[in-house]
């Protein structure tokens, strides 16, 4: 596979217009009947992921797929560009979005304002996919905030109290990370004169300007990806928001900051910059730090939820390690984490939905017997929870793998022992969950006691969700091409060889 072939085509825009569009039918056809807003929300991600998917065509046959629209606005035109790394990780957010709406149709069945949500939740497809496809960093920056601030409905939707002060958490946090990356968009396009990210290195020289641009970005970006100490609010939007939206959330929009230090590092300041300067060491420790911060914090969580969200934290962590390592093994486990954390963690986040939905647990010390009342939901949680821990072949033991032969070739084997302790803490919070549910009986008075023998599954329209991204979770490691990982390999290649 060689790419770089450019060939202009409006699909990469059709991919984005096509959420926007079914969110106004949404809207407007709700009211007039729920089965017709029904099918028009999982038709407006199914032919989103339809569209997306058949990019991979073009993409594996080695060309790059760029849209440019108000052209004579210049710099803030709108660019979209589909190459491997933006292909391979807006697939499998369109993916894991369709599987999160169809979980949705039951699991907002009984609730409170789902006329709000299902608008909100195909609004903020449009935004993360247009985060992932940007072509510059204008048309970046223009989604980032669409996809942010939509973002900040999921967090408040239960209308609590809890709910609205983790999202005054989550708004503080969203306005401070728009106004940073901002400043660094200006201060590029005053240093490089152009905004775009089909280059690799755009910014001339590095000063004292850049850096400031540089930490700018990273703390902007740091803020939404949940890097220590800018995580805060990640494990107070969690337990309160609806479990779909904690999938997305956790599966995907923290993976916008990922992927924006990612185009920062390697387009807009390139690797002889980031080498000769040894900037990305800031990030490399802050990096370790998140990783095990995040795991111990998960150790002493007994909100489900809270422990899934600190867990999170630890494995972005891992990710913006692979990047900063500047190596090219460490960046292609770095873009395949991406890709497992978010079919593991929308699985974790789905499964606990499906937990709460049906029992009312919310708390792993409740969890006794729910192995054998739900036995395919939490057969579900296991495989991915050995997926976080990284046991072979699930995905999380091939990308921690391409991480640490990264910190090898980089000369860093220290990082490669932080992602042997996170992961022995990783089994330290996930494995007594799973020893709860399956051997241990309820006690009297909880809710389980005295109800052991009879199962009781979501809905088909819960559970298949979960049970696909489950199977994603080794399908693709068992078969004799690993497709997201050549991709993944790929990617890094082109940006170390562009």
């Amino acid at each position: 596979m060689v790419q770089g072939v450019e060939t202009y085509s409006h699909l990469p825009g059709l991919v984005v217009l096509i959420p926007i569009i079914f969110t106004a039918l949404v809207g407007i056809f709700q009211k007039k009947s729920f089965l017709l807003r029904n099918w028009i929300f999982i038709s407006g991600t199914a032919l989103t992921f339809a569209v997306m998917a058949f990019l991979g065509f073009f993409v594996l046959r080695g060309e790059t797929l760029v849209a440019n629209y108000l052209v004579a606005m210049y710099p803030f035109t709108i660019t979209f560009r589909v190459d491997t790394l933006s292909f391979l990780i807006a697939v499998v957010a369109a993916g894991v979005w369709l599987l999160a709406s169809i979980y949705c149709l039951q699991y907002l069945k009984d609730d409170h304002a789902p006329n709000r949500y299902f608008p909100v939740h195909v609004f903020t497809l449009a935004g993360a996919l247009g985060v992932f496809l940007s072509g510059n960093l204008y048309t970046f920056f223009l989604f980032y905030e669409v996809m942010a601030f939509s973002g900040y409905l999921f967090v408040i939707h239960a209308e609590t109290p809890e709910a609205f002060k983790a999202g005054s958490r989550y708004l503080m946090v969203t306005i401070l990370s728009g106004i940073l990356v901002f400043t660094g968009v200006i201060i590029t396009y005053q240093l490089a004169g152009t905004l775009d990210l089909g280059s690799l290195g755009i910014i001339p020289d590095a000063n004292i300007v850049s850096l400031i641009a540089f930490v700018a970005f990273i703390i902007g970006f740091g803020f939404k990806a949940g890097l220590f100490p800018l995580h805060t609010w990640l494990p107070a939007a969690h337990p309160v928001a609806p479990s779909p939206a904690s999938a997305l959330l956790s599966g995907i929009l923290i993976k916008t900051g990922a992927y924006g230090i990612i185009r920062v590092t390697y387009n807009v300041y390139g690797i002889e910059m980031m080498q000769d300067t040894g900037w990305p060491t800031i990030l490399l420790i802050f990096a370790a730090i998140t990783t095990i911060y995040g795991s111990m914090a998960a150790l002493v969580q007994d909100n489900l939820k809270r422990r899934l969200a600190y867990s999170s934290i630890s494995q972005i962590g891992y990710i913006l390690m692979g990047g900063a390592l500047l190596t090219e093994r460490g960046l292609a486990g770095d873009i395949f984490h991406i890709v497992s954390h978010a079919t593991i963690k929308s699985t974790l986040f789905l499964t606990a939905g499906a937990i709460i939905t049906k029992t009312g647990i919310k708390y792993v010390s409740q969890m006794a017997g729910v192995g054998r009342k739900m036995p395919y939901t939490m057969g579900a949680f296991t495989l991915a929870a050995l997926a976080m821990i990284g046991i072979p072949p699930l995905n999380g033991f091939v990308s921690k793998w391409a991480l640490a032969l990264g910190a090898l070739d980089a000369g860093q084997p220290g990082y490669a022992v932080v992602l042997l302790i996170s992961s022995m803490l990783n089994a330290l919070y996930y494995l007594p969950i799973v020893i709860l549910a399956y051997f241990r009986k309820p006690e009297e008075g909880t809710v389980l006691y005295g109800d052991m023998l009879r199962y009781d599954e979501v809905r088909a329209s819960m559970l298949v969700p979960i049970l696909i991204l489950a199977l994603s979770l080794v399908i693709f490691n068992i078969l004799p091409v690993n497709l997201p990982l050549v991709l993944a390999e790929f990617s890094a290649r082109a940006l170390f060889q562009h």
